[in-house]
């Protein structure tokens, strides 16, 4: 895999895909390539988190590998499965050929091929690799112990196969939305990156990277009415993603500017709680359209 030589490198390439970083987080993905070191991002749902391991795919040219975790997530569906249908077929087909050896064909049955890898196993095996463990907050204790042994050797043992050794490690973006702590032990794995919501310059120049067709006047004033929303006491603040979402569907309805009526009108793209909904709904659009001279 091509790496970085430089944070400044890291951030021309992120930019070229599309994805606008401050100096901060190109150093952190300066580091987690040369170092090898997973980077732990936290923030907000809708800042980014999520896409900074896609654009550091495309950026490497390497392909993405996403582990999407939940609750209960165990072991064997993000490393390894054996595949217990073709086992068997494996099993009949030697029994009808006679094929009476069990030592055969015990070790014929736990051959990699019969072995179906998943995400964190493709991780180790494909080389160069980016590998996206995402929302790791959703899974439990005992899986966050079992990355923590998996990121610490790049490395897995099958009892059946042996050990199996990543020859160069994946680069690993793991992803909290912060809806419990992560304990310490992995974080300090990791070099960490905190995702705050952007200010108004970044925010409109991401959405004018992300959709070059909406106009620049609506793609400003959809900023604007996004930065004032977040300073709301919502339950859920927008992020980043959801002013693209509004932008881009402002832009479908064809609309080149937005006033208060189509603002709150379309106020589904954007919040997503019915109490966020009607705290907006008070809101002096126009006013804050106005103040800013969009």
């Amino acid at each position: 895999m091509t790496g970085f030589d430089s944070p400044e490198q890291v951030r021309a390439r992120l930019e070229e895909t599309g994805y606008l970083v401050d100096h901060g987080l190109a150093v952190a993905c300066f580091l987690a390539v040369r170092l090898a070191r997973p980077i732990f991002c936290e923030g907000d749902a809708g800042v980014g988190k999520t896409a900074l391991a896609s654009a550091l795919a495309e950026a490497l040219d390497a392909p993405l590998i996403r582990l999407q975790c939940h609750e209960g997530i165990e072991a064997s569906q993000a490393l390894y499965d054996w595949d217990f249908p073709r086992q068997l077929l494996h099993l009949r087909a030697a029994e009808a050929a006679g094929v009476s050896d069990a030592d055969r064909l015990e070790s014929e049955l736990y051959d990699r091929r019969f072995l179906i890898a998943r995400p964190l196993l493709r991780a180790l095996e494909t080389q160069p690799s980016v590998l996206l463990v995402d929302e790791i907050d959703r899974a439990d204790d005992e899986f966050e112990a079992f990355l923590l042994e998996l990121l610490s050797e790049y490395s897995v043992t099958i009892p059946e196969l042996g050990t199996l050794r990543a020859p160069s490690p994946p680069v690993v973006v793991l992803t909290s939305n912060r809806t419990r702590e992560v304990h310490d032990a992995l974080k300090r794995r990791c070099l960490y990156h905190w995702f705050d919501h952007p200010g108004f310059a970044r925010e409109l120049a991401i959405v004018r990277r992300r959709l070059p067709g909406v106009s620049a006047r609506l793609a400003e004033q959809v900023t604007t009415l996004v930065q004032a929303l977040r300073a709301q006491d919502l339950l859920k603040p927008p992020g980043v993603a959801e002013t693209i979402d509004w932008a881009e569907a402002l832009d479908a309805l064809g609309a080149s500017e937005v006033d208060a009526e189509l603002a709150v009108t379309t106020l589904g793209s954007v919040l997503k709680y019915r109490e966020d909904a009607e705290r907006a709904r008070r809101l002096d659009f126009a006013a804050l359209l106005s103040a800013r001279g969009a």
